[in-house]
């Protein structure tokens, strides 16, 4: 009898593990921030140690929205790279802008449902908020700085502001026993910044839109990476806050093959609607194109890519970890976008004179994701490859080189620099065991 007690014991406690954290708070009365029987404390719920790691089917929902998102940053810097080189600067730094804060709304959500069990209600409508005014940023953004300016100011500015009052309402002020002053900071910030979104959206076209916001998402930006510094509140502390280490690199390496097939949708949308026969020149650019961004995911998941999750666990302090590389893959997936651009630009036109600002696009964007790409490999492995240092500076050093030579060769400078970085980590992976991370932080 008593060994069947024991087994029967046994089953409950192996059921009960795996149940999400939210169904076991009334378990657990000695924990932090979990409710005890009978209680009915409002607060969020943390993640549990049971909580699955896996993205949830609303958080790819989301994805899909950034997916459209994708094109239309896309499709703008398109517009911006074929228009009068005389105000290319000034109109890339715009789109730059408009794809900064659509990052952060997606950044800051991953960041979220990876400290918050992703399943409960609460959580579930920011997200589901999020979805809605994402789409109407992303439906506003090719004009953005024209006359749909207030629309996208007015929905970034709500999904912001809305989803951090909505968690003071839904948890009666609240929010989380462990840090009770955390939304209050989230939401300190996000009324001092849409200050200047709104106002930037009123003023109409012109150079003053273009410096509020600048400086509206730069103080987002910063004042994410500090912990949201607040007068009499403090500021928050990464390392003290709990975070599902799987979860939040799932949700990076997610949005990169994002932003890896959106650039294949351009390539295919480049390439069809170009009518009549498969002509040498334009399938010699599609076949680039296509070959630069398998590169450009192989370098990515070599290996920092593909054990950033074990990063993030092992690491001493994984909260600062995980928010670190959300700067990182920031870099690579706009060197990703840029690196599409040139894509339709030189599949559109592969021989003949082009204009000297495509070399932005077609060498400056595998740069830039070259440039993240090390500067991720460190957060991981506490050091950088030589191939990619190499690859960073050849490209360059190809600048004055290839002025003169038609799009088609200038990317085929550029995929030839990516295949040697690939080809440098096949070899140093020769005969070797898999190099373990060993992040620095």
């Amino acid at each position: 009898m008593s060994v069947e007690i024991v087994d029967i014991q046994g089953a409950l406690w192996s059921y009960r593990r795996r149940l999400p954290a939210y169904a076991r708070q009334g378990c657990r009365p000695d924990v932090p921030g979990r409710r005890r029987m009978g209680e009915t404390h409002p607060g969020l719920v943390l993640r549990g140690e049971a909580s699955s790691q896996r993205a949830t089917f609303l958080e790819l929902f989301l994805d899909l929205v950034f997916v459209f998102a994708l094109t239309r940053v896309s499709q703008r810097l398109i517009a911006d790279f074929t228009s009068d080189e005389r105000i290319l600067l000034s109109e890339a730094g715009q789109t730059l802008v408009l794809f900064l804060a659509l990052w952060l709304i997606w950044a800051t959500t991953a960041w979220i449902t990876s400290t918050l069990e992703p399943e409960a209600l609460a959580v579930q409508v920011v997200v589901v908020m999020t979805v809605a005014g994402s789409m109407v940023m992303a439906v506003a953004l090719p004009q953005g700085f024209g006359d749909r300016g207030l629309v996208f100011a007015g929905a970034y500015v709500i999904v912001q502001l809305g989803r951090t009052l909505f968690f003071l309402v839904a948890t009666r002020g609240r929010p989380i026993p462990a840090d009770p002053a955390a939304v209050l900071r989230v939401l300190f910030w996000a009324g001092l910044t849409a200050v200047p979104w709104i106002v930037g959206g009123v003023v109409g076209e012109g150079p003053v839109r273009g410096v509020l916001w600048s400086l509206a998402v730069t103080v987002d930006y910063v004042a994410l990476a500090l912990g949201w510094p607040t007068p009499r509140l403090g500021r928050a502390r990464h390392a003290d806050q709990p975070i599902a280490g799987e979860h939040l690199a799932e949700r990076y390496q997610q949005f990169l093959l994002i932003a890896l097939g959106e650039s294949i949708f351009v390539i295919g949308i480049t390439f069809s609607g170009g009518g009549g026969a498969f002509h040498l020149d334009r399938t010699a650019g599609f076949g680039v194109a296509l070959l630069t961004t398998v590169l450009l995911w192989r370098i990515y998941f070599y290996r920092a890519g593909h054990v950033l999750p074990d990063a993030i666990i092992q690491a001493r302090d994984p909260a600062r970890l995980g928010l670190s590389a959300a700067y990182t893959h920031l870099i690579m997936i706009a060197g990703i976008v840029l690196t599409g651009v040139g894509y339709e630009l030189f599949i559109t036109r592969p021989l003949g004179s082009k204009p000297s600002a495509w070399l932005f696009a077609i060498l400056g964007g595998p740069a830039l994701f070259l440039a993240g790409r090390m500067g991720f490999e460190f957060q991981v492995f506490g050091r950088v490859s030589r191939s990619r240092v190499a690859g960073l500076v050849l490209l360059g050093a190809a600048v004055p080189l290839v002025l003169d030579l038609p799009a088609l060769a200038v990317a085929g400078t550029a995929v030839g620099l990516l295949v040697g970085v690939a080809l440098a980590d096949l070899w140093r992976s020769q005969g070797r065991a898999p190099e373990p991370p060993a992040p620095p932080i």
